[in-house]
């Protein structure tokens, strides 16, 4: 009876997941995999091990949406702390011997804070998981090498001081997938002329999700120990994940030959990266694009929108 319990099994949803600190976020995923018997799981854009908070979490037919999710722009909330540098750019590393952090008024702080807003290159940290000839950039810098990187260009959309305690300044940030916030600090302790590392960062927000309400693993825990409908009823259904994209809602004829590959006439639709598609009104089939001949046509379909089967 306890083999039967412990087996996987075909779990389809989204998870918003409020990942521990001090826990890498594939170890995450698997605690949460492990909790709900996923058979199948992944996660969209990792948090560093110091880092909480929004880490969403695809189950089966779900992660076939999941680079939609990676695509997105994120928020955090983070306490940059001056006066000391870090190894790796947060309070994980080996941080240098502190040094004087001069009276900064709010005014002198949101000057340099105004400079960071908007397009921005940033320089990728040797601890990230970007590849150079074939090898990850944290394995280089754990054997002491550093190597040279291309500057990427990322959007701020948001960088506001929230409040200050001695050296630190909470900092709230939006901005754009591939953004490090560990660069960002660093780059704004520079500019201040003093040094700064990320101190705490908690991430708050994966667009679409705003402030959403995110489930720790000893809920979860809890949850499974009430049964299944408790459990599943954290999940959110996978087209939850795509509210950014415009719904187009088809016909039984439309869906049926959406659903072996074809592309279908739709009315008029509108111009976008990508479209909901519904059988009716609530039936979510996935993911389509528009064609040149402005029909709708299926990109990623999926068979469960959320639950189990």
């Amino acid at each position: 009876m306890a083999r039967q319990r412990n087996r996987f099994r075909p779990v389809h949803g989204v998870l918003l997941l409020d990942k521990p600190a001090g826990m890498t976020s594939n170890a995450a995923l698997q605690a949460a995999r492990r909790i709900f018997r996923a058979a199948k799981a992944g996660h969209t854009g990792s948090l560093d091990p110091l880092a909480t908070g929004l880490l969403p979490v695809c189950f089966g037919e779900a992660t076939k949406i999941s680079s939609w999710l990676l695509e997105s722009d994120k928020g955090y909330d983070t306490v940059a702390r001056l006066g000391q540098r870090s190894t790796t750019g947060d309070a994980d590393g080996e941080l240098s011997a502190p040094q004087s952090v001069p009276e900064f008024s709010d005014d002198e702080i949101e000057a340099v804070l105004a400079c960071f807003r908007g397009e921005i290159e940033q320089i990728p940290p040797m601890y990230s998981a970007i590849r150079k000839d074939g090898r990850r950039l944290y394995e280089l810098a754990r054997q002491g090498e550093e190597v040279e990187r291309e500057p990427r260009r990322v959007i701020i959309h948001e960088l506001a001081l929230l409040g200050r305690e001695g050296n630190d300044l909470r900092l709230r940030v939006r901005c754009s997938k591939g953004t490090y916030i560990r660069t960002l600090v660093e780059d704004i302790g520079e500019a201040l002329g003093c040094g700064a590392h990320v101190a705490a960062l908690r991430r708050t927000e994966v667009a679409p999700f705003s402030a959403p309400r995110m489930w720790t693993l000893d809920e979860l825990q809890a949850l499974a120990e009430q049964g299944d409908e408790a459990l599943l009823d954290a999940l959110l259904p996978i087209d939850a994940s795509l509210a950014h994209l415009p719904a187009v809602h088809l016909g039984e004829d439309a869906a049926y030959y959406l659903q072996q590959g074809q592309p279908v006439q739709a009315g008029r639709l509108p111009e976008a990266e990508g479209l909901r598609l519904y059988r009716g009104e609530d039936d979510f089939l996935g993911i389509g694009v528009v064609t040149d001949d402005l029909r709708a046509a299926p990109k990623r379909l999926v068979h469960c929108n959320r639950g189990i089967g």
